[in-house]
């Protein structure tokens, strides 16, 4: 039975890729571990911040061809909620759009609007609202 849970344990060991890939998605230092892009009130503009991330996260997808992402678009409160629904599809249309022109396949790419549905900040001031707009990538 040692040897049984040996082989069981080899089977998931520190050898197999879909660890270094793990590390590599959490890892600090890379930059695979930005997986927020911010936006400015009213726009759809990736700012150029956030090329060299885009760039990184379609490598990675063009590296790993069964991996896929969900780009979740949000919104700050202001506008109406059918508003701020086309805005977080249209943020994270450009995110997509930025990907794909990278390489990354279409096919692995999901996404998702909420508009203001998710706040991770509930202020209701500038800093607030900066936070809320964004588009979130995740694996």
């Amino acid at each position: 039975s040692t040897v049984a849970s040996e082989d069981g344990a080899k089977a998931y060991g520190a050898d197999d890729d879909s660890s270094s890939t793990f590390n590599q998605l959490n890892d600090p230092q890379s930059p695979l571990s930005v997986r927020i892009i911010y936006f400015e009130y009213d726009s759809s503009e990736i700012g150029s911040e956030y090329r060299s991330t885009i760039e990184a996260h379609s490598l990675y997808l063009q590296q790993n061809p069964n991996t896929s992402i969900t780009l979740e678009g949000h919104a700050d409160e202001r506008g109406s909620r059918e508003y701020n629904l086309a805005l977080g599809e249209r943020r994270a249309k450009t995110v997509k759009q930025q990907m794909l022109l990278v390489g990354a396949n279409s096919s692995q790419i999901r996404l998702v609007s909420y508009g203001e549905e998710r706040p991770v900040n509930d202020g209701h001031d500038d800093a607030s609202w900066h936070e809320n707009r964004r588009v979130e990538i995740l694996y």
